[in-house]
Formats: structure tokens, sequence, C-alpha cells
């Protein structure tokens, strides 16, 4: 962490300068440092969600950081949102190691004791077993899944009158709190609902198959496979004891996250902790708390006791509050600290919001032995146990998602300082803001997901760590096409600029003249380049504000390019090479390049090819074999008499395979310019990648194209089909008995004259047709049934070509 350095001079006060009395020296003016806010004094500031505010970091030693985040619960695949959090904080991470340069030792821990793994192990558990019982016949499973589907019909139903009059009580009594979150309830409740309309129509849909066709069983199973969990562990959940059937389910997800992690090019914890690792240090733990007074038995469950914990001077919901010592905790709040198989635990609490640190296993959970009886943690008292183990009893700092504040955080805290007898466990909090699809928070429960081994399938794991750097981390942000795009925008602005600079430094430039020689446009880019380093420098100390030191980068690199554009412009090779590098470094930093070379993106795996013997250069030469007889056989079929014009164009299509298909598999990239042609290596996986993106789109476009040109034919068509009708024959039809002799009806079949006002819209309808068939006569040169036959062809030609691209 270094000092910004801005600042004025000092003026001298005697001959020997500023704090000097040598009258052996002249006098000297050492310039002041600023120090009228924290970032020019370069002090780091982070947003420390205990205060609302952000506030200097300062470590409790030296510059050792001990970091703790909270790991996944692993239940499931880990989504996006995850991505959102764990990306976050490993940006933050690599800037407090590898830019400030603090020891920070960093600890995830795995949830692997929870309500929902247990639901989650249990549900497959038991629909595994039904999959496999051979009794359970199609005819079987129709008629229970059915019945499950009316079960969680009827569970939502009950569920959105509850909300409904939860939200009118609310609104009644004018608390504008809990009628915020009834309605957010509510709209939760109602995409909840959509799924399950959508399950329904699946469900429903699979009933309806023939009981012997193909796979009937299997898509029925698919379908319902969500309803027929929740009631089959309704009737039979109490049955699954086994406890390796839910350290299977858990292990096998949390490889799933790990390698998730990975694959997102996330730094591995410096410490990992398991929550059944530590179930003895988590009894030890609670005990400490009953025997400082501040937890109590109940019915074989451990409760921290708010009010004794508050009457020895701690305080609740530091980074929620809710009212003194948490009264306005809501049902919801308190619903959401049980878990999904609490069961309230009303009558066993002297506190309605006393929280348990110990639960009493029921049939169906897992259970370990404890003083007060067979049991599990509580869901927040892991976090203190193991941080508390690996951390000590003070943490620098304590990371975690935002809907993690309330309740686990808040909790962890009050169960820290009770066990450990301090009033801070934690110094600074932070918290990633949500991560929202189509204005909703990314969650499972609402099914509006996406994995991140989906969103890997679409993007690479350097566009969305970019994503998420154009981002501030504290703040909720949208994922969408746009966001991605954005990201995928800069990334190649960043690709472009080093190609440029990479072309440049391949010249001899020593063999030219070094100096700057664009004058005032050389002293410009180097502003900017200092400019640039600075403001990246500010953007960091700023609360690791990525977003505007990304915008700085951006910023340095489009001064660049503008610069690079000047009419015969004499480069300064090196300056373009310091802010190519620069980059680098800082990207570097963010996780968004890795490898050793001085600056870029890099050209593939690193790992070179020998230039012994020819090694590896066997393709290349291939290629330009392949490439000399094409263009060699195209000017030898000039020479002998053919059309030389044709050649050219002929040469020149070669060419352009040249760049745009041989090279790039061959991981060489090729850009004409008007001053000659750059090239680049690359990573040919990345080339092709680009090459088949940019393909789909120019497809999309001409299809597109072809849609719009399809519509406008066939309504050609129609036109001409319709105008070939003569203007007599418009109106005799059966709904008609008498016309004129211009074919204007006056008599309706049953015998009732036309009306005066129909018999005028029938004549202007006549002499309209009658332009248009004389047009169309016109036209076609009296032959209109041939045009119909070529704008039908025209029709036909556009489906193909549609029906082509299509597959």
């Amino acid at each position: 962490m270094s000092l910004s350095g801005t600042g004025n001079f000092c003026q001298p006060t005697f001959p020997g300068g500023c704090g000097s009395e040598s009258s052996n020296r002249h006098p000297w003016h050492p310039p002041e440092i600023n120090t009228s806010d924290p970032i020019a004094r370069g002090e780091l500031l982070m947003r420390n969600t205990l205060t609302g505010q952000k506030a200097p970091f300062i470590p409790m030693k030296d510059r050792h950081v001990r970091w703790y985040t909270c790991g996944p619960t692993v239940y499931d695949s880990s989504h996006v949102g995850h991505a959102r959090t764990y990306l976050s904080f490993d940006i933050m991470r690599r800037v407090m190691t590898d830019y400030f340069h603090y020891n920070v030792l960093y600890q995830i821990n795995t949830t692997d004791i929870d309500d929902k793994i247990i639901l989650r192990a249990r549900q497959n558990e038991l629909l595994r077993q039904l999959e496999a019982d051979s009794t359970a016949d199609y005819a079987k499973l129709v008629e229970l899944a059915k019945e499950a589907l009316d079960e969680a019909k009827a569970k939502s139903d009950e569920k959105k009158a509850k909300i409904e009059a939860d939200l009118a009580d609310a609104t009644s009594r004018k608390d504008s709190r809990a009628r915020t979150e009834q309605e957010g309830l509510l709209e939760q409740h109602l995409v909840k609902r959509k799924n399950l309309d959508k399950d329904e129509a699946n469900v429903l849909k699979a009933c309806g198959a023939p009981s012997d066709q193909k796979d009937a069983r299997a898509n029925l199973l698919a379908a319902a496979k969500s309803v027929l969990a929740e009631k089959l562990d309704r009737e039979k959940g109490h049955l699954v004891t086994d406890h390796s059937v839910f350290n299977a389910h858990a292990r096998k997800y949390e490889r799933e996250f790990m390698e998730d992690m990975e694959a997102l090019g996330i730094r591995e914890p410096d410490v990992l902790t398991r929550v059944t690792e530590y179930v003895p240090k988590i009894v030890a733990f609670v005990e400490k708390i009953i025997a400082k007074g501040m937890a109590y038995e109940s019915n074989g469950s451990v409760y921290l006791s708010l009010d004794a914990f508050q009457a020895a001077g701690h305080n609740y919901r530091k980074l929620n509050p809710a009212g003194p010592g948490g009264a306005a905790t809501t049902a919801a709040e308190m619903a959401e600290g049980e878990g999904a198989l609490g069961g309230g635990g009303g009558s066993e609490k002297r506190n309605p919001n006393d929280f348990a640190l110990w639960k009493a296993s029921k049939a169906g959970e897992p259970a370990w032995e404890s003083p007060f009886g067979p049991g599990r943690p509580g869901w927040h008292i892991e976090c203190s146990v193991v941080a508390g183990d690996i951390l000590g009893e003070r943490i620098d700092i304590h990371s975690g998602g935002e809907d993690l504040k309330f309740p686990h955080h808040d909790n962890e805290l009050a169960q820290s300082e009770a066990c450990f007898g301090c009033n801070q466990w934690v110094n600074y909090f932070t918290h990633t803001g949500h991560l929202h699809i189509e204005g909703l928070k990314m969650s499972k429960s609402l099914k509006n997901f996406i994995t991140i081994r989906q969103a890997l399938e679409h993007n690479t794991a350097r566009q969305l760590r970019i994503m998420f750097l154009l981002q501030a981390w504290d703040q909720p942000m949208s994922y969408s096409d746009q966001t991605i795009d954005d990201a995928r925008t800069k990334e190649n602005t960043f690709k472009s600029f080093f190609r440029e600079v990479e072309a440049l430094v391949r010249n001899d430039y020593l063999s030219e003249e070094v100096g700057w020689r664009m004058e005032e446009a050389d002293h410009k880019l180097a502003d900017a380049y200092l400019a640039a380093q600075q403001s990246v420098h500010e953007s960091l100390l700023d609360n690791f504000n990525t977003k505007d030191a990304m915008s700085a980068l951006l910023k340095v690199i489009n001064e660049a390019n503008v610069y690079l554009r000047i009419p015969n412009v004499k480069p300064s090779t090196l300056t373009l090479r310091a802010i190519a590098t620069y980059a680098t470094q800082i990207l570097k930093v963010f996780g968004v390049i890795n490898g050793a070379d001085d600056f870029g993106f890099g050209s593939g795996d690193g790992k070179g090819e020998s230039a012994e013997n020819g090694s590896g250069s066997e393709k290349y030469i291939g290629a330009m074999v392949d490439f000399r007889e094409n263009v060699r056989n195209a000017a030898l079929a000039a020479a002998k008499g053919g059309d030389a014009k044709a050649a050219i164009r002929s040469i020149l299509e070669i060419c352009d395979g040249l760049r745009d298909k041989t090279l790039p598999t061959l991981g060489v990239r090729l850009e004409d310019r008007p001053t000659g042609t750059m090239w680049n290596l690359e990573d040919p996986e990345v080339m092709l990648k680009e090459m088949a993106e940019k393909a789909a789109k120019e497809k999309e476009v001409q299809i597109s194209k072809l849609e719009k040109q399809l519509v406008a034919k066939t309504k050609e068509l129609e036109k001409v089909k319709s105008s070939m009708v003569k203007p007599e024959e418009l109106f005799r039809t059966n709904e008609f008995k008498e016309w004129d002799e211009a074919g204007v009806p006056i008599t309706l079949a049953n015998g009732d004259p036309v009306s005066g006002g129909q018999v005028k819209k029938k004549k202007k309808a006549i002499d309209k047709q009658a332009k248009a068939y004389k047009d169309l006569m016109e036209k076609s040169g009296n032959n209109p049934g041939e045009l119909v036959d070529a704008t039908q062809k025209e029709v036909d030609g556009i489906k193909a070509k549609l029906e082509e691209l299509s597959l």
C-alpha cells in the first residue's frame, strides 16, 4: 500500500532547505504529501457492513490479514449467483495480495450438514428407490404423480392465502417494513406457482402418454420429479437414516463446486474446512456458551439466549438492525434462521428470537451423540467454530453474500462474542450484492438460475470475470445478454490493442529514431499513461473499485488507439509497450490473464514447440504449399489464355481463405490494414470459437433477411394471384343471384335486392380490381400465369435457403 504522493512543493525557509540547517548544500524543495483525504494518504478504504460506511482498513497485526469466507451449502450445483460472490472475493483477495501486498490467510468452509442437504439427499434417495421399484408400474406412477400434483397445488394455495392475509394485516397496521417483506414474498410465491403450473402441464402430458410407449415411465418420473420428491419425503423421509446417504450427496456437490471454482480461475483457499469434521469442537463450543449462562438446553436442543446475551452487554443484529435486541425480527426472518426442517421451536424457546446452536435430530435426520442428546449442529454455529479454530478469536475480514447478513452472520457474531467474551469478533464484514435475472434474485427455489457449467458453455471464464470486474462488488447487478456482451466487447478491445503493440515491437525499432517524433501527441499519450496508473491506484484504494479501474485501463487504450490512427504516425514503440505491459500487469492482478508474457492474453497453452529438425513447423509448411499451389494454378490458367479478371478474383479469394480459414486453425491471426498486413499468434481454439460466433451471427442476420424477403415475396405472390381475377368476375359468387353488365351484384341469393350502399362499395372494389388487373397484364405481357410461376419459384427458393440455413 503506497502513498499517492500528490501535493505541492515545500517552500524553504532557510538557506539549507526544508528540514536541514546545513550550509554545505544548496536549497532543496521537497514535495508535500496531500493529506486531505484517505485516498490521497494512500489508505485502503473498505465498505464495512458493520457500519454501512467505507473506513480505512487496518489489520490487527502488521500486514497480516485473517480472512474468512462462508463457503457453499453443498446440496446442488452452483449457479452464476455463487460465481458472482466467489469471483468477487477472489478479485479482492488478489488485489490484497498481488497489488497491496498484504499477507493473507484465506479460509473457506464447506457446509455439509444442513436442512437443505438433508432434504435433497432424502428426496433423491426416495426417488431412486421408486425408480428401482418394479412393482410401481406406469399406471401406479400416474396415480401417484397426480396425487403429488394435487397436494403441491393445495400447499401452494394455502401458502398464498397466508401471505395475502399477512400482507393485508401489515397494510392495516401501516407497517411499511412488514408490508414490503410480504410483497416480496408474494412476488416470489407467484414465480414459484408459475413454475408449478409448468410442472403440472408437463406431468399431465406425461400421464397421457400410451403406457406401452418407449420411455413412458422414465419420462413421467422426470416430469413429476419435483412434486413426487416432496410427497415421498413427507410420507417416507423419516425412514432414511443411513449417514452415508447424506455424506455421499454432500461430497458429490462439494467436489463439483471445487471443480467449478477451478474452471472459473478462482484461487484455492489457504484452508478448507468441513462441518462434519468439526462436530466434537462444535459440541465443546456450545458447552462453553452454556457455562457462561448465555445458552440453554430444551428438549435435546440448545438455544442462544438473546436476553442473557444482551444483559451481558452485547449487541444483537449488528449487520441488519431491527430494533433494540432484534425486537422487530419478523416471522419470515425467523423461519429463514430455523431452516427448512425447523419446527419453529416456539414452545422450547424462552424468547421467540432465540436461535439454535444445537438441534435435536428427528427421524430421517443424521445425528451425532452429545451431552444434550443425539442431534446435529445448528446452521450458524459451524462458521464460528471453524473460523475460531483456524483464524483465532478475532478476525480481520469475514465475507459472504448479501442474503447471509441476517440471520446467519448476525447469529454468528452473537454466538462467537458470547463464547470468546469479546464485543467485536470481526473487524470488517464484506457482502456481495445480489445477482438478478429478469428482475428477481437468482435463486434455486425460484428456478431462475443458470449453473456455472451452463454459463461456461456459452462464455469463457475470462469473460465472466471481466463482467464482474465491470460491476461494483457490493451492489446488486443484473445478469443479462447485455452485461455479458459488454464484457466480450471490452475483452476484444484489450485483445486488439495487444495485437497492435505486438506487431510494433516485433519490428526492429532500434534501426529507426527512438525518441518521441510526434511531439504533442507523444506527450498527450504519456500523460494519459500516467493518469491511468494514478486512477487505477486510487480506484483500488477506494473499496476495490474495479469498475473505475477497468474504465481507466480502457480509457488509456482508447487514447493509444487514437494515437495509432494519426496519419503518417511515427509511434513511440516503447511508450506503447509500457502501456500494454501495465494493462497486462493489472489484468494479471485481477486474474484475467495468466502466464509470464510481458503483455497480452498469450497465444495458447504456453507449452511452445521446438523448432529443432522442423518439429512443429509441418502444418505451417503444408498450409504455405497449398496456398502457393492454388495461387500458381490460378495464375497459370490466366497465362494460358483464361479470364485474367476471373484469375485475379480467384487469387484474392484464395488469399482471403488463407486469412479466414486456414491460418486461424494454426493459431495465426491476419488483419489487413491500409499500411499493410498485421499478424499475431493466438490460441487456435479461441480463434475458431470467434469464427463460429461470427458465422452464427452472420447466419442469424441472413435468416432474418430471408424471412423478411419471404414475407414480402409471399405478399407479392398473393397480390399477383388476386389481381388475376377479372373485375367482372370479382363478385360472381354464391352470395349473389343477379349482376349487371359490369359484374356489380344487384340481387342477393335469397332474392332480396342489394342495398344502395353495398352496390356503391362493390363498384369501388370492381374499379380497384380493374386497375390491378390492367397493371398485372401490362407487367406480365398478358401472361400472368408465367409471372405467378416465376414468383412462386422465388418464394420456393427463399424457403429452400431458409431450410438449408436451419439445418
